[in-house]
């Protein structure tokens, strides 16, 4: 995060002086006439890029004037590399990476607003949290949601039986109680917590089920202060101070197939990454919904964004590739290439696809009922340069017993500074 701060603050004022797109790109590029060559800057995995080759080698099949090339960027330094890319105006046709990417890199300039492109099919395909989240407060949708990721928690119910509990627990009172229950049964750490292990990622799953927010609706000011988030601030906490959830990352999948872990909040591609890393554990774990909190329940959703990069000789053959990666043919295939390639789950932001996963019924039903309840990162000014102060914010609590309101109202100032 340090790095890509530094870029940014290097590069913003070069990239807005440099764009010859206006801010957010309302008018894309005329289309150059021919053959259209695209390079696809896909965040993530080697695999995850070998899976979309493979898909869109199979698009060039209908669409034979239309090659596209992808790579994969690290998510260590694939912001960085997209904002250098926008600054000089070279680089790739079209990217994919966090879901706040987009508004960041259209309200500089650097992506298209694919409004100008007929994507209401896409919209009305997307879930309205996700499209919430990745729509700028000026309406302009810069990059739509290409895949989904949210929180879940996997389980041993053999080892919760042992403990004489009957299921996972569904509230936070039974969370903690079953916890209490496992160490006494001589589990080692009964509740691990990954993708993004004691950042601002996994509590913002608290933060909703306490019924509190980041930012007002119109994001007007920070209410990351308020007493519902004081709550959530204080609950979280107790479970690294209190209940011996490790502050630091562990492969859930190694402790579940062990026995030292009994439940695991993790991100939703690992459900079939279990089977897959420790086959011994197939038939032996399942997966349940993250407990609800006094405002019932919520989890963080995340994943990535693709668009279109504003100085792209070929706008509407990059959006039209896009448009066809919601198609039913276009999903299946991604879901069986990454599966076959890196052995994850991936999930569409389309939520009838799910049946179409090859996973167990459990962890499709969990999904759906997942899908219901996700809220994704929000969409105000300043987020995405606040998120790592307020990450110290929130550790504070746990490592230097700060009190959760001053904490919190620390890091208000910051996105409040951060929202001029």
């Amino acid at each position: 995060m340090r790095t890509r701060l530094a870029v940014a603050a290097a590069a913003i004022t070069a990239l807005v002086a440099g764009c010859t797109t206006s801010g957010g790109g309302d008018e894309p590029a005329q289309e150059a006439e021919g053959p259209a060559s695209l390079t696809f800057w896909n965040t993530g995995s080697d695999e995850h890029a070998a899976a979309l080759q493979v898909v869109a080698d199979i698009y060039k099949q209908s669409h034979p004037d239309v090659t596209i090339k992808v790579q994969a960027l690290s998510w260590d330094d694939g912001h960085a590399k997209v904002l250098t890319a926008a600054t000089s105006r070279t680089g790739p046709d079209i990217i994919s990476g966090g879901m706040s990417w987009g508004i960041e890199f259209g309200e500089l300039g650097g992506m298209i607003d694919l409004n100008a492109q007929d994507i209401g099919s896409i919209k009305s395909q997307t879930r309205p949290e996700v499209l919430k989240a990745i729509t700028s407060p000026s309406g302009a949708v810069y990059g739509v949601s290409f895949d989904n990721a949210f929180y879940l928690l996997f389980y041993r119910p053999d080892l919760l039986q042992k403990a004489g509990l009957s299921g996972p627990p569904k509230t936070w009172e039974e969370l903690t109680a079953a916890i209490t229950k496992l160490k006494a049964a001589g589990v080692k750490t009964p509740l691990v917590e990954n993708w993004n292990t004691f950042e601002w990622l996994p509590w913002f799953n608290w933060l909703k089920q306490a019924g509190g927010s980041l930012y007002a609706d119109d994001c007007s000011k920070a209410t990351i202060d308020s007493d519902p988030a004081v709550l959530a601030t204080a609950t979280w906490a107790k479970q690294f101070r209190e209940h011996g959830v490790p502050k630091a990352a562990t492969d859930s999948a190694a402790g579940l197939a062990n026995g030292e872990v009994a439940m695991a909040i993790d991100g939703s591609w690992v459900a079939n990454a279990i089977d897959t890393t420790h086959p011994q554990l197939k038939g032996k774990w399942q997966v349940a919904a993250l407990p609800t909190g006094p405002a019932g329940p919520g989890t963080f959703v995340g994943g990535r964004i693709v668009g279109v990069m504003a100085y792209t000789k070929y706008p509407k053959a990059a959006t039209e590739f896009i448009k066809w990666l919601y198609t039913d043919e276009a999903i299946q295939l991604l879901q069986k290439e990454v599966y076959n390639k890196s052995g994850e789950l991936w999930l569409s932001p389309r939520a009838d696809q799910i049946d179409t996963l090859t996973t167990t019924d459990n962890v499709k039903q969990t999904l759906k009922t997942t899908m219901e309840t996700v809220s994704g990162p929000p969409n105000c000014k300043g987020w995405e340069v606040s998120q790592a102060e307020v990450t110290k914010k929130l550790q504070s609590v746990v490592n230097d017993n700060v009190d959760p309101k001053q904490a919190l109202g620390e890091a208000a100032t910051i996105m409040n500074n951060n929202l001029k």
